[in-house]
C-alpha cells in the first residue's frame, strides 16, 4: 500500500467497519478473548518464575543437633561444613532461638497453648543452618553432611541421620514441575488462540470483500491498482487487531492492579512480583501479534478470494 493511499485506505477501513459493525466487533471481541488469555498465561508464567525463585533462593539445610553435642564438637562441625563446595555460611540456631522462631512463625493461639504446655521445657533442639551459593545442591551437600564421622556424633537422631537434616527441596521441585506444566500448556493455548483469531479475522475479510465485489470489479476496469483496493481490507483487519489488541492490554493492567494486592496480602510468605520490563515487553508483544494476525489474515484473505 503506497503512502499516498494510506488516507483513503483509513477512510474506507473507518466505513467498512461502521457499515459491518457486527462482523468487525465479532473479530475485535475474537481478538481480544485470544490475546487476553495469550497474556495472562505470560504474565502468569512470569509470576510463577518468579514465585518458585524466590522459594528457592530461601532452600536451606536444618541440621539438628542433640542436646549432649559438646560446643567444642559443634564448633568443629561448623568450621568444616564452612570449607565445602556451594555452602555459604553455616549459622547456629540454639534451642533457645529455635522455639522462639516457632512462636514467632506458628503465631496462634495453638503454638502458643503448646508452647505454655511444655512447662518451661523446650524440646526444640539446637541446629546448624547451612545456607547455600547454588540452592539446586542443597541433595548434594544433604547426602554429603548426612555421611560426615562427626556430624553423625552429634546429630539428634543417631540411628537415623537423615531424620536430622531438613530441606524444602521437594517443595521447590514441585513448585518447578508445575512451572513447566504451565509453559507447556501457555504455548499449546497461545498457537491455538492465535490460530482462531487469525481464522476470524480472514473470514471478517472474506465478508467485506464478498459484500463488494461488484465495486472492486469495477475499481479493476477502471484500471486501480491491486494495492490501492488492498489497502482499505489490510487497514480494516489491522484496525480490528489493534481494538483488540488494546482492550486486551487494558483488561490485563486492571486484572492486575486489582488482583496482584490481594494475592500479595493471602500469600505474604511468597514474593508475588513482575518486572515492570516483564510486563511492558508483554504488551508490545500483544500489540506486535495483533498486527501481525489482522495483516496476514487479511492479506491471505485477500489473495485467496480477490479474483475479479
Amino acid at each position: 500500500m503506497a503512502p499516498s493511499n494510506f488516507g483513503y485506505a483509513l477512510r474506507e477501513a473507518g466505513h467498512h467497519i461502521l457499515r459491518g459493525w457486527s462482523t468487525a466487533l465479532g473479530a475485535i471481541v475474537t481478538i481480544f478473548l485470544s490475546l487476553f488469555i495469550i497474556g495472562f498465561f505470560i504474565l502468569g508464567s512470569s509470576l510463577i518464575t518468579n514465585m518458585v525463585g524466590s522459594v528457592e533462593d530461601q532452600v536451606t539445610i536444618q541440621a539438628f543437633l542433640s542436646d549432649d553435642a559438646t560446643s567444642a564438637t559443634v564448633d568443629q562441625l561448623q568450621d568444616s561444613i564452612e570449607t565445602w563446595d556451594y555452602v555459604e555460611s553455616v549459622t547456629y540456631k540454639s534451642k533457645e532461638e529455635a522455639l522462639e522462631e516457632y512462636r514467632s512463625t506458628m503465631s496462634n493461639k495453638n503454638a502458643a497453648a503448646a508452647v505454655e504446655a511444655l512447662d518451661g521445657e523446650n524440646p526444640v533442639p539446637a541446629s546448624l543452618v547451612i545456607e547455600l551459593t547454588d540452592p539446586q545442591e542443597v541433595a548434594g551437600v544433604a547426602d554429603k553432611l548426612a555421611a560426615d564421622p562427626t556430624f553423625q556424633s552429634v546429630c539428634d537422631d543417631p540411628e537415623d541421620v537423615e531424620l536430622s537434616i531438613q530441606y524444602g527441596q521437594q517443595t521447590v521441585e514441585r513448585l518447578f514441575s508445575v512451572a513447566n506444566y504451565i509453559r507447556i500448556i501457555a504455548i499449546v493455548l497461545v498457537v491455538m488462540l492465535i490460530f482462531v483469531a487469525f481464522v476470524f479475522i480472514n473470514n471478517t475479510i472474506r465478508l467485506a470483500i464478498a459484500a463488494r465485489r461488484r465495486e472492486i470489479a469495477i475499481m479493476r476496469l477502471v484500471g486501480a491498482s491491486n494495492s490501492f483496493i488492498r489497502g482499505p481490507f489490510i487497514m480494516e483487519g489491522i484496525i480490528e487487531a489493534l481494538i483488540g489488541s488494546a482492550l486486551a492490554i487494558i483488561g490485563l493492567q486492571i486484572g492486575m492492579s486489582v488482583l496482584m494486592p490481594r494475592l500479595a496480602e493471602s500469600l505474604q510468605f511468597l514474593t508475588l512480583t513482575i518486572d515492570g520490563s516483564t510486563i511492558a515487553w508483554t504488551y508490545v508483544i500483544l500489540l506486535a501479534i495483533g498486527v501481525v494476525i489482522g495483516l496476514f489474515g487479511s492479506a491471505i484473505a485477500m489473495r485467496r478470494y480477490l479474483k475479479v
